[in-house]
């Protein structure tokens, strides 16, 4: 099949199948005039990137966790969950640090409700 349909059963943009493409999680062949070609198994590699990428795991991340799709083997299934846990606890610090910013936000707008309110006190006792 070419791009335009794998694009279109798979649920992604032609730029993301070439993107996927030039990172490296996909392959084609290329005709003779070079246009590319897929064969069906690739709807279910776009769709399993997808998820990757839903998963807040990048371009490289995923290339890294390809071997586990690739050449299934209790090596490569160590590594990639390994990887994924890496994964996971990087986001767990993101998490953590954007909960404390918001802690931080709360208090400075709790400070601001607090002056707002004692500026309208002022203005009501005048």
């Amino acid at each position: 099949m070419r791009i335009g349909e794998l694009a279109a059963r798979a649920g992604v943009s032609v730029r993301s199948v070439r993107y996927y493409e030039e990172q490296g999680l996909l392959t084609s062949t290329r005709s003779a005039s070079g246009q590319r070609h897929y064969t069906d198994s690739e709807v279910e590699r776009v769709t399993f990137i997808q998820r990757l990428y839903a998963a807040g795991l990048s371009s490289r991340t995923i290339v890294e966790l390809l071997p586990c799709v690739d050449s299934p083997s209790e090596e490569h299934s160590d590594a990639a969950l390994e990887r994924m846990i890496q994964e996971r606890d990087r986001l767990s610090g993101h998490i953590a640090e954007l909960i404390r910013t918001r802690d931080a936000l709360d208090q400075v707008m709790a400070a601001a409700q607090a002056h707002r309110e004692s500026l309208r006190a002022a203005v009501a006792a005048t």
